[in-house]
């Protein structure tokens, strides 16, 4: 029991950290354009918030969503409640949950396969990039046979894969709005004062945050196991976002580390949906697996090829 706690929550942390990297990147290059002293409260201040205010509250609010019988305070008392009717409710209602988030984390996955820019670490990348025409084509297909076969099985785990969807694409907006505001800031043409600077940087955590926090349900339905090791992770991208930002932009390929592991955590948390068992070791093993040999592709790549850097 011990060491698959131990596994779970170095499988969440180092899911968080390579989850968020795009973020800690757009954190950075907008920092530089703000004074020490700021710098330092959104070190301080950032990580109390983004550790016990966005990964604290996330977690509740799915778990409220995904059993309102509980109510907040009870969805809240869930979290650490040892109650085995507690936690029969919300195991019996985890399918809505992870039929939402499998939906998320595979559409993530295939939008950055389809239409974001990539450095190509597998063969057969590049020809996706090419067909990017055909990304929506394929989500509205996946998601109607995720509803046409979860109908059969609980109409609320089809309404998850519809709200999985909405918020893929409310999210995908947020980001796409935080790249043209980090643009803004970055050229110096932004009035934002520093502190406004802060603020939306925390918002921008806010949504980048959802995607660590959603596929954390594929490592563990345990609250207490999802905070601490998202906390960690975030804890740990906050201080590599104020100190070794480049070294991390330099390892190109962790981003593909980070969307082929969404992937893997989508499609198991849609086989849970549906009543496929998969050992819990599987998410956290897989996360290592696929991070790990990203980074050492990244790692070749530095070594055997300065100029790349």
């Amino acid at each position: 029991m011990l060491t698959s706690s131990i596994l779970t929550i170095l499988g969440l942390a180092l899911f968080e950290i390579i989850s968020s990297a795009d973020n800690a990147i757009i954190n950075a290059e907008v920092l530089r354009t703000m004074s020490a002293k700021m710098r330092r409260w959104f070190l301080f201040w950032g990580i109390l918030f983004a550790v016990f205010v966005i990964r604290g509250l996330l977690p509740w609010a799915i778990i409220w969503a995904t059993v309102p019988s509980l109510g907040p305070i009870g969805a809240f008392t869930a979290t650490w409640s040892s109650d085995p009717m507690v936690h029969t409710a919300i195991e019996k209602s985890a399918p809505i949950l992870m039929a939402g988030g499998g939906i998320f984390l595979i559409f993530l996955f295939l939008h950055w396969l389809f239409l974001e820019e990539k450095h190509f670490g597998l063969p057969g990348e590049r020809f996706f990039v090419k067909q990017g025409v055909w990304f929506y084509a394929i989500v509205s297909i996946l998601l109607a046979v995720v509803v046409w076969l979860a109908l059969k099985v609980d109409p609320l785990m089809a309404f998850g894969a519809v709200i999985g969807s909405t918020a893929f694409f409310i999210t995908h907006g947020f980001k796409e709005n935080a790249e043209h505001a980090e643009k803004e800031m970055l050229s110096g043409t932004s009035k934002r004062s520093d502190i406004s600077k802060v603020l939306y940087l925390e918002v921008i955590d806010a949504t980048f945050s959802i995607d660590g926090v959603l596929g954390a349900f594929a490592f563990t339905l345990s609250i207490p196991l999802i905070l601490i090791g998202n906390g960690i992770g975030a804890i740990v991208l906050r201080k590599l976002t104020v100190s070794n930002i480049e070294t991390v932009k330099k390892y190109v390929f962790l981003k593909n580390g980070a969307m082929y592991s969404v992937f893997f955590l989508g499609a198991i948390m849609l086989l849970h949906a549906f009543h496929i068992p998969v050992p819990e070791w599987v998410s956290p093993l897989a996360t290592f697996l696929i991070v790990g040999y990203f980074f050492w592709k990244s790692r070749c790549l530095l070594l055997c090829a300065p100029v790349h850097e």
